[in-house]
Protein backbone atom coordinates (compact mmCIF):
# COMPACT_ATOMS: atom_id res chain seq x y z
CA UNK A 1 0.00 0.00 0.00
CA UNK A 2 1.37 3.48 -0.83
CA UNK A 3 2.33 5.66 2.11
CA UNK A 4 -0.32 8.17 3.15
CA UNK A 5 1.73 10.95 1.60
CA UNK A 6 1.71 9.06 -1.71
CA UNK A 7 -2.07 9.00 -2.05
CA UNK A 8 -3.21 11.56 -4.59
CA UNK A 9 -5.98 13.99 -3.68
CA UNK A 10 -8.89 14.62 -6.04
CA UNK A 11 -7.90 18.27 -6.24
CA UNK A 12 -4.58 17.29 -7.84
CA UNK A 13 -6.16 15.68 -10.91
CA UNK A 14 -5.30 17.48 -14.15
CA UNK A 15 -8.42 19.26 -15.47
CA UNK A 16 -10.09 17.54 -18.40
CA UNK A 17 -13.42 18.98 -19.54
CA UNK A 18 -16.28 17.17 -17.85
CA UNK A 19 -13.96 14.94 -15.82
CA UNK A 20 -13.23 17.92 -13.59
CA UNK A 21 -16.88 18.00 -12.45
CA UNK A 22 -17.29 14.68 -10.68
CA UNK A 23 -20.93 15.15 -9.81
CA UNK A 24 -21.82 15.80 -13.43
CA UNK A 25 -19.74 12.82 -14.51
CA UNK A 26 -21.50 10.51 -12.06
CA UNK A 27 -24.94 11.82 -12.95
CA UNK A 28 -24.39 11.45 -16.68
CA UNK A 29 -22.09 8.42 -16.60
CA UNK A 30 -23.17 5.08 -17.96
CA UNK A 31 -22.90 1.81 -16.11
CA UNK A 32 -19.61 0.12 -17.06
CA UNK A 33 -21.08 -2.93 -18.73
CA UNK A 34 -23.65 -0.98 -20.72
CA UNK A 35 -21.18 1.66 -21.88
CA UNK A 36 -18.59 -0.87 -22.93
CA UNK A 37 -21.19 -2.88 -24.82
CA UNK A 38 -22.13 0.06 -27.00
CA UNK A 39 -21.08 0.03 -30.66
CA UNK A 40 -17.78 1.84 -30.77
CA UNK A 41 -16.00 3.06 -33.86
CA UNK A 42 -12.88 4.12 -32.00
CA UNK A 43 -13.31 7.80 -32.86
CA UNK A 44 -10.71 9.76 -30.95
CA UNK A 45 -12.94 12.80 -30.35
CA UNK A 46 -15.71 11.14 -28.31
CA UNK A 47 -15.59 8.15 -25.96
CA UNK A 48 -18.46 7.04 -23.74
CA UNK A 49 -18.21 7.96 -20.10
CA UNK A 50 -17.77 5.35 -17.39
CA UNK A 51 -18.52 5.28 -13.71
CA UNK A 52 -15.92 3.95 -11.31
CA UNK A 53 -15.21 3.91 -7.60
CA UNK A 54 -11.98 5.65 -6.73
CA UNK A 55 -9.41 3.35 -5.10
CA UNK A 56 -7.24 5.63 -2.98
CA UNK A 57 -5.35 2.64 -1.56
CA UNK A 58 -3.54 2.09 -4.85
CA UNK A 59 -3.47 5.66 -6.20
CA UNK A 60 -0.16 7.51 -6.09
CA UNK A 61 1.00 11.07 -5.74
CA UNK A 62 1.89 13.31 -8.64
CA UNK A 63 -0.35 15.26 -10.98
CA UNK A 64 -1.71 13.03 -13.76
CA UNK A 65 -0.71 13.83 -17.29
CA UNK A 66 -3.25 15.55 -19.51
CA UNK A 67 -5.66 13.49 -21.58
CA UNK A 68 -3.82 14.74 -24.67
CA UNK A 69 -0.42 13.56 -23.37
CA UNK A 70 -1.81 10.12 -22.61
CA UNK A 71 -3.68 9.61 -25.87
CA UNK A 72 -1.31 11.25 -28.35
CA UNK A 73 2.10 9.89 -27.25
CA UNK A 74 2.00 6.09 -27.39
CA UNK A 75 3.92 2.94 -28.14
CA UNK A 76 1.64 0.61 -30.10
CA UNK A 77 3.70 -0.80 -32.95
CA UNK A 78 0.67 -2.50 -34.50
CA UNK A 79 -0.15 0.99 -35.79
CA UNK A 80 3.36 2.32 -36.47
CA UNK A 81 6.65 2.92 -34.72
CA UNK A 82 6.39 6.70 -34.21
CA UNK A 83 4.79 7.90 -30.98
CA UNK A 84 2.12 9.77 -32.93
CA UNK A 85 1.22 6.85 -35.24
CA UNK A 86 -1.25 5.08 -32.91
CA UNK A 87 -3.44 8.16 -32.47
CA UNK A 88 -3.45 8.67 -36.24
CA UNK A 89 -4.02 5.09 -37.37
CA UNK A 90 -5.69 3.15 -34.55
CA UNK A 91 -9.18 4.30 -35.45
CA UNK A 92 -9.22 1.60 -38.15
CA UNK A 93 -9.54 -1.05 -35.42
CA UNK A 94 -13.04 -2.29 -34.58
CA UNK A 95 -13.40 -2.98 -30.88
CA UNK A 96 -17.01 -4.21 -31.04
CA UNK A 97 -17.76 -7.07 -31.11
CA UNK A 98 -14.73 -8.41 -29.24
CA UNK A 99 -13.89 -11.78 -27.76
CA UNK A 100 -11.12 -13.24 -25.62
CA UNK A 101 -9.98 -16.86 -25.87
CA UNK A 102 -9.04 -18.53 -22.58
CA UNK A 103 -6.82 -21.62 -22.91
CA UNK A 104 -4.23 -23.77 -21.21
CA UNK A 105 -4.01 -25.06 -17.65
CA UNK A 106 -7.41 -24.00 -16.34
CA UNK A 107 -10.70 -25.74 -15.64
CA UNK A 108 -12.74 -23.11 -17.48
CA UNK A 109 -11.60 -22.44 -21.05
CA UNK A 110 -13.20 -21.27 -24.29
CA UNK A 111 -14.04 -18.05 -26.08
CA UNK A 112 -15.80 -15.33 -24.14
CA UNK A 113 -17.36 -12.09 -25.35
CA UNK A 114 -16.21 -8.77 -23.95
CA UNK A 115 -19.49 -8.58 -22.07
CA UNK A 116 -18.80 -12.01 -20.50
CA UNK A 117 -15.42 -10.76 -19.34
CA UNK A 118 -16.69 -7.49 -17.89
CA UNK A 119 -20.07 -8.38 -16.44
CA UNK A 120 -19.17 -9.37 -12.85
CA UNK A 121 -16.56 -6.67 -12.29
CA UNK A 122 -17.11 -3.22 -10.79
CA UNK A 123 -14.71 -0.63 -12.15
CA UNK A 124 -12.16 1.19 -10.01
CA UNK A 125 -10.21 4.33 -10.79
CA UNK A 126 -6.53 3.99 -9.91
CA UNK A 127 -3.88 6.62 -10.58
CA UNK A 128 -0.72 4.73 -11.57
CA UNK A 129 2.73 5.67 -12.71
CA UNK A 130 3.68 4.38 -16.16
CA UNK A 131 7.42 4.05 -16.93
CA UNK A 132 8.62 3.07 -20.40
CA UNK A 133 11.92 1.48 -21.29
CA UNK A 134 12.85 4.49 -23.42
CA UNK A 135 13.21 6.41 -20.11
CA UNK A 136 10.00 8.42 -20.25
CA UNK A 137 7.14 8.35 -17.78
CA UNK A 138 3.54 9.44 -17.20
CA UNK A 139 0.97 9.38 -14.44
CA UNK A 140 -2.38 8.03 -15.67
CA UNK A 141 -5.84 7.76 -14.06
CA UNK A 142 -6.80 4.27 -15.28
CA UNK A 143 -10.22 2.62 -14.95
CA UNK A 144 -10.30 -1.14 -14.56
CA UNK A 145 -10.49 -4.10 -12.22
CA UNK A 146 -8.11 -6.59 -10.66
CA UNK A 147 -6.66 -9.05 -13.16
CA UNK A 148 -6.46 -11.62 -10.38
CA UNK A 149 -10.22 -11.46 -9.86
CA UNK A 150 -10.72 -12.20 -13.55
CA UNK A 151 -8.22 -15.07 -13.68
CA UNK A 152 -9.75 -16.79 -10.64
CA UNK A 153 -12.99 -17.18 -12.61
CA UNK A 154 -11.22 -19.58 -14.98
CA UNK A 155 -9.91 -21.76 -12.14
CA UNK A 156 -6.23 -22.15 -13.11
CA UNK A 157 -4.81 -25.55 -12.16
CA UNK A 158 -1.65 -26.25 -10.15
CA UNK A 159 0.23 -26.51 -13.47
CA UNK A 160 -0.42 -22.83 -14.22
CA UNK A 161 2.87 -21.16 -13.27
CA UNK A 162 2.63 -18.37 -15.87
CA UNK A 163 -0.02 -16.41 -17.75
CA UNK A 164 0.50 -15.62 -21.43
CA UNK A 165 -1.37 -12.79 -23.17
CA UNK A 166 -1.81 -12.18 -26.89
CA UNK A 167 -2.88 -9.07 -28.78
CA UNK A 168 -5.37 -9.20 -31.64
CA UNK A 169 -3.74 -10.22 -34.92
CA UNK A 170 -5.47 -8.54 -37.87
CA UNK A 171 -3.16 -6.75 -40.36
CA UNK A 172 -6.18 -5.34 -42.19
CA UNK A 173 -7.06 -3.32 -39.10
CA UNK A 174 -3.57 -3.02 -37.64
CA UNK A 175 -1.36 -1.82 -40.51
CA UNK A 176 1.86 -2.08 -38.50
CA UNK A 177 1.43 -5.86 -38.47
CA UNK A 178 2.11 -5.89 -42.21
CA UNK A 179 5.78 -5.21 -41.44
CA UNK A 180 8.20 -7.56 -39.62
CA UNK A 181 9.00 -5.14 -36.81
CA UNK A 182 8.16 -7.95 -34.37
CA UNK A 183 7.04 -11.54 -34.69
CA UNK A 184 3.27 -10.95 -34.66
CA UNK A 185 0.97 -11.27 -32.84
CA UNK A 186 2.35 -9.44 -29.83
CA UNK A 187 2.77 -11.76 -26.85
CA UNK A 188 3.54 -10.93 -23.24
CA UNK A 189 3.53 -12.90 -20.01
CA UNK A 190 3.68 -12.79 -16.23
CA UNK A 191 4.40 -15.25 -13.50
CA UNK A 192 1.13 -16.37 -11.93
CA UNK A 193 1.92 -14.57 -8.67
CA UNK A 194 2.63 -11.34 -10.57
CA UNK A 195 -0.63 -11.72 -12.49
CA UNK A 196 -2.57 -12.32 -9.28
CA UNK A 197 -0.99 -9.38 -7.42
CA UNK A 198 -3.65 -6.79 -6.48
CA UNK A 199 -1.74 -4.00 -8.27
CA UNK A 200 -2.04 -5.76 -11.65
CA UNK A 201 -4.96 -4.10 -13.40
CA UNK A 202 -7.13 -5.08 -16.36
CA UNK A 203 -7.92 -1.69 -17.86
CA UNK A 204 -10.97 -0.63 -19.87
CA UNK A 205 -10.79 3.16 -19.57
CA UNK A 206 -8.89 6.26 -18.57
CA UNK A 207 -9.84 9.73 -17.38
CA UNK A 208 -13.42 8.61 -16.81
CA UNK A 209 -13.95 7.45 -20.39
CA UNK A 210 -13.79 4.26 -22.42
CA UNK A 211 -10.20 3.40 -23.34
CA UNK A 212 -9.22 4.93 -26.71
CA UNK A 213 -8.00 2.55 -29.41
CA UNK A 214 -4.48 3.95 -29.37
CA UNK A 215 -4.22 3.14 -25.65
CA UNK A 216 -5.17 -0.51 -26.10
CA UNK A 217 -8.96 -0.74 -26.35
CA UNK A 218 -10.99 -2.58 -25.36
CA UNK A 219 -8.83 -4.50 -22.83
CA UNK A 220 -5.24 -3.92 -21.79
CA UNK A 221 -3.04 -4.72 -18.83
CA UNK A 222 -1.29 -2.25 -16.59
CA UNK A 223 1.51 -3.72 -14.47
CA UNK A 224 2.76 -0.53 -12.83
CA UNK A 225 6.07 -1.75 -11.39
CA UNK A 226 7.27 -2.99 -14.80
CA UNK A 227 8.33 -1.19 -17.97
CA UNK A 228 5.44 -0.29 -20.23
CA UNK A 229 5.97 -3.02 -22.83
CA UNK A 230 4.74 -5.59 -20.28
CA UNK A 231 1.34 -3.88 -20.18
CA UNK A 232 -0.01 -5.55 -23.31
CA UNK A 233 -2.80 -3.86 -25.29
CA UNK A 234 -5.94 -5.05 -27.13
CA UNK A 235 -5.93 -8.46 -25.48
CA UNK A 236 -7.57 -11.27 -27.45
CA UNK A 237 -5.97 -14.38 -25.87
CA UNK A 238 -5.11 -15.46 -22.33
CA UNK A 239 -3.34 -18.78 -21.77
CA UNK A 240 -2.26 -20.44 -18.52
CA UNK A 241 1.07 -22.22 -19.00
CA UNK A 242 3.55 -24.31 -17.06
CA UNK A 243 6.55 -22.85 -18.92
CA UNK A 244 7.66 -19.25 -19.19
CA UNK A 245 6.08 -17.69 -22.31
CA UNK A 246 8.25 -16.61 -25.21
CA UNK A 247 7.43 -12.92 -25.29
CA UNK A 248 7.70 -10.59 -28.26
CA UNK A 249 10.36 -8.10 -27.16
CA UNK A 250 12.42 -10.75 -25.40
CA UNK A 251 12.49 -12.75 -28.65
CA UNK A 252 13.32 -9.65 -30.66
CA UNK A 253 16.17 -8.44 -28.44
CA UNK A 254 16.95 -10.76 -25.52
CA UNK A 255 19.98 -8.72 -24.43
CA UNK A 256 17.83 -5.59 -24.23
CA UNK A 257 14.41 -6.76 -23.06
CA UNK A 258 14.18 -9.33 -20.29
CA UNK A 259 11.13 -11.36 -19.39
CA UNK A 260 10.72 -9.65 -16.00
CA UNK A 261 11.19 -6.04 -17.14
CA UNK A 262 10.98 -4.66 -13.61
CA UNK A 263 11.75 -0.94 -13.43
CA UNK A 264 15.29 -0.91 -12.07
CA UNK A 265 17.59 2.15 -12.15
CA UNK A 266 20.59 -0.15 -11.51
CA UNK A 267 20.16 -2.22 -14.69
CA UNK A 268 20.73 -0.18 -17.82
CA UNK A 269 19.38 -0.86 -21.25
CA UNK A 270 22.46 -1.67 -23.41
CA UNK A 271 21.95 1.52 -25.40
CA UNK A 272 21.01 3.98 -22.66
CA UNK A 273 20.86 4.48 -18.92
CA UNK A 274 17.73 3.70 -16.91
CA UNK A 275 18.89 5.71 -13.90
CA UNK A 276 16.85 8.79 -14.83
CA UNK A 277 13.58 9.45 -16.65
CA UNK A 278 11.83 12.24 -18.53
CA UNK A 279 8.29 13.10 -17.52
CA UNK A 280 6.11 13.59 -20.59
CA UNK A 281 4.44 17.00 -20.54
CA UNK A 282 7.03 18.61 -18.27
CA UNK A 283 8.53 20.69 -21.08
CA UNK A 284 11.72 20.54 -23.12
CA UNK A 285 13.89 22.10 -20.43
CA UNK A 286 12.60 20.12 -17.45
CA UNK A 287 15.22 18.16 -15.56
CA UNK A 288 15.16 14.40 -15.76
CA UNK A 289 13.99 12.72 -12.58
CA UNK A 290 15.72 9.83 -10.79
CA UNK A 291 14.16 6.49 -11.64
CA UNK A 292 12.62 4.81 -8.59
CA UNK A 293 13.10 1.08 -7.99
CA UNK A 294 10.03 -0.88 -9.07
CA UNK A 295 8.66 2.45 -10.31
CA UNK A 296 7.86 3.41 -6.72
CA UNK A 297 5.95 0.23 -5.84
CA UNK A 298 8.75 -1.56 -3.98
CA UNK A 299 6.83 -1.73 -0.71
CA UNK A 300 4.13 -3.76 -2.44
CA UNK A 301 6.07 -5.97 -4.86
CA UNK A 302 9.71 -6.38 -3.79
CA UNK A 303 8.83 -9.54 -1.86
CA UNK A 304 7.87 -11.22 -5.15
CA UNK A 305 11.55 -11.24 -6.12
CA UNK A 306 13.21 -12.09 -2.82
CA UNK A 307 16.35 -14.13 -3.57
CA UNK A 308 16.18 -13.42 -7.32
CA UNK A 309 19.25 -11.89 -8.99
CA UNK A 310 17.64 -8.87 -10.67
CA UNK A 311 20.70 -8.19 -12.84
CA UNK A 312 20.37 -11.66 -14.35
CA UNK A 313 16.59 -11.83 -14.35
CA UNK A 314 16.09 -8.32 -15.72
Amino acid sequence: MPRETDVIRGSEITPYEVYQDRRRLLAAGLAAGAALALPHSGAASVSPKLTATRNAKFSVSGRPNSYEDITEYNNFYEFGTDKSDPAQHAQSMRTRPWSVTIAGAAEVTGTFTLEDILKPHALEERVYRLRCVEAWSMVVPWLGFSLGDLLKRFKPTSAARYVEFGTLFDPAQMPGQRFPVLDWPYVEGLRIDEAMHPLTLMVVGLYGRVLPNQNGAPLRLVVPWKYGFKSIKSIAQIRFTERQPRTSWNLSGPQEYGFYANVNPNVDHPRWSQARERRIGAGLFARRQPTIMFNGYADQVASLYRGLDLTRFY
